[in-house]
């Protein structure tokens, strides 16, 4: 597990497959906001309405010069079935090694129903043009995230 990372540090470099059959890295938005949500699975009911969220407040996101990329576990087949089935306009990428969920903290043990297991923690990150995470959510509750985040990337 990755040490903590804390606001102002610098946010740990990713090149991920994303959905449609194409790749994305940190390094891609340089000189620009992003919102980098990690969620544990698609098409989940929480995952699916923070999903639509972020979808439905892009536009508002990019006026505000910030972009949105959705991380998860899962397979790019599962991410470009996500994105067509619920009609996102938001860029999906997948981590199936986990290797970026777990830089940024995303990736540990949870438990539900009193069993305890490996998975993705709900949490999101706004990094600056900088690079730097200039905020952090820990244990996301969905209603209501997507417009606290793009209140945030409107103020920064």
């Amino acid at each position: 597990m990755a040490s903590k990372l804390t606001v102002g540090a610098k946010a740990p470099a990713f090149k991920l497959p994303t959905d449609g059959g194409g790749e994305v890295s940190l390094a891609d938005y340089s000189g620009r906001k992003l919102v980098l949500y990690f969620y544990p699975r698609a098409n989940t009911p929480g995952c699916t309405r923070e999903a639509i969220a972020f979808s439905r407040f892009n536009a508002a996101f990019t006026k505000a010069g910030a972009a949105i990329l959705g991380v998860s576990a899962d397979p790019v087949k599962a991410q470009d079935t996500f994105k067509a089935d619920h009609k996102l306009t938001i860029p999906l990428a997948s981590d199936e090694g986990h290797k970026t969920l777990a830089a940024y903290g995303a990736w540990g043990k949870k438990s539900m129903y009193g069993r305890t297991f490996m998975g993705v923690r709900r949490t999101t990150f706004l990094i600056g043009p900088d690079g730097r995470i200039a905020r952090i959510w820990n244990n996301v509750k969905v209603d209501g995230h997507a417009e606290e985040v793009l209140a945030a990337a409107q103020a920064l």
